[in-house]
C-alpha cells in the first residue's frame, strides 16, 4: 500500500484482462462516443439554427444535449486512451477533475430534467399563462440555476473528498473516478464529511423526484380531461420523451447506488457504471427525435445542408446544382 502523502496518481479498473478484448472495448466505446457526439451535436445545431425551435421546451433540450456531451466526454476519452495504450493510470489532479465534472454534469442534468417537467406542466395545465411564466428571461434564469447548482454541488463534493490524500491506497475499482470508489480509499475525516453530503444530496434528489412525479400526475389528469383526441396525442408526444429520459437516468443511477452489496463485484460495478454514465447521454438524442416531428425535420435540414456544403466543396470537385 503506497504512502498517502506520496500518491501522485490513481489506478483505474481495466476494461478487460487481455489485449484483444481491450482493443475490442476501445473500438466499441469509440463507436458509442462518436454516435453520442453526432446525436447531441445534431440536436444542438438543429435547435440553435431552426427558428421554429426557439421555444422554452427546445431551449432546455439544447441545454440537455450540451450536458450530455460534457458527461460522456468526461469518462469515455480517458477510458478509451487507457484501453488503447494498455494503461490504468490517471493523475491525482486528473482524477479530481474527472470527479468534479461528472458530478457537475449529473447534478446539472437532473436539475434541468426537473425544470423541464415544470415546463411541460405549465404548457399543459396552465397554457394561458405559459408566455408569462416561461418567457425568455425566466427560461435563462432557470437554465443558469441548473448549471449553477451543478457547479456548487460538484465543488462541495470534490473539495470534501480531496481535502486529504487517500489513506487506503490508490486503486480505484472503476473505469473512471467514481464517488463510491473514491470513498473506499478516503481517510476517515473525508469519509465522514462526504457521507453527510451524500445524505443531503439524496434528500435533494428525492425532493426533485417527488416534484417530477407530482407534476406528471397533474399533467396526465389534465391530458385525460382534454376533449380532443388530437390534443391528447400532441400533449403525450411532447411529454413522453422527457418522461423516458427521466426514467432512464434515474433507474440506472438508482440501481448503481442502491443495489444490494451481494450483487456487487468489479465486473458488475463496471457494467452498471457504463449503464448510467454512457447509455443515457448516447440514447437521449434518439429518444427525443423518435416521436418529435419538429426535431426530426430540423435535424434532417441540418444534415442536408451539411451534405450539400460538403459536396459543393472545391476539394471534392463536385458541384450540386
Amino acid at each position: 500500500m503506497p504512502n498517502s502523502s506520496s500518491i501522485s496518481e490513481f489506478l483505474l479498473l481495466p476494461l478487460a484482462d487481455t489485449r484483444q478484448l481491450q482493443l475490442l472495448h476501445f473500438w466499441l466505446l469509440l463507436g458509442i462516443y462518436l454516435a453520442a457526439l453526432l446525436g447531441n451535436g445534431l440536436i444542438s445545431t438543429a435547435v440553435a439554427c431552426d427558428q421554429r425551435l426557439h421555444t422554452p421546451m427546445y431551449f432546455f433540450l439544447l441545454n440537455l444535449a450540451l450536458l450530455d456531451l460534457g458527461c460522456i466526454s468526461t469518462t469515455l476519452p480517458k477510458a478509451m486512451a487507457n484501453a488503447l495504450w494498455d494503461t490504468r493510470a490517471i493523475s491525482y489532479a486528473g482524477c479530481a477533475a474527472q470527479l468534479f465534472f461528472i458530478l457537475f454534469f449529473f447534478s446539472a442534468e437532473f436539475s434541468l430534467l426537473t425544470i423541464m417537467s415544470y415546463d411541460r406542466y405549465v404548457a399543459i395545465c396552465k397554457p394561458l399563462h405559459y408566455g408569462t411564466l416561461m418567457d425568455s428571461r425566466a427560461c435563462a434564469t432557470m437554465a443558469a440555476a441548473a448549471w449553477g447548482t451543478g457547479v456548487l454541488y460538484s465543488l462541495l463534493h470534490t473539495a470534501s473528498m480531496f481535502s486529504l490524500p487517500p489513506c487506503h491506497g490508490n486503486v480505484v475499482n472503476q473505469f473512471f473516478c467514481e464517488v463510491a470508489q473514491i470513498l473506499k480509499i478516503s481517510c476517515s475525516a473525508s469519509y465522514h464529511r462526504e457521507v453527510v453530503l451524500i445524505i443531503f444530496s439524496i434528500s435533494l434528489l428525492f425532493g426533485c423526484f417527488v416534484f417530477i412525479v407530482v407534476t406528471y400526475v397533474q399533467i396526465f389528469l389534465a391530458v385525460l380531461r382534454m376533449p380532443s383526441e388530437q390534443g391528447r396525442h400532441k400533449a403525450f408526444s411532447t411529454c413522453l420523451p422527457h418522461l423516458t429520459v427521466v426514467s432512464l437516468f434515474l433507474s440506472t443511477l438508482f440501481y448503481a447506488y442502491l443495489k444490494p452489496s451481494s450483487a456487487s463485484s468489479p465486473s458488475m460495478d463496471l457494467m452498471v457504471a457504463i449503464l448510467y454514465s454512457v447509455v443515457p447521454p448516447a440514447l437521449n438524442p434518439l429518444i427525443y427525435s423518435m416521436r418529435n416531428q419538429e426535431v426530426k425535420d430540423a435535424v434532417r435540414k441540418v444534415m442536408t445542408k451539411c451534405v450539400s456544403q460538403t459536396l459543393n466543396c472545391p476539394s471534392f470537385g463536385i458541384h450540386v446544382m
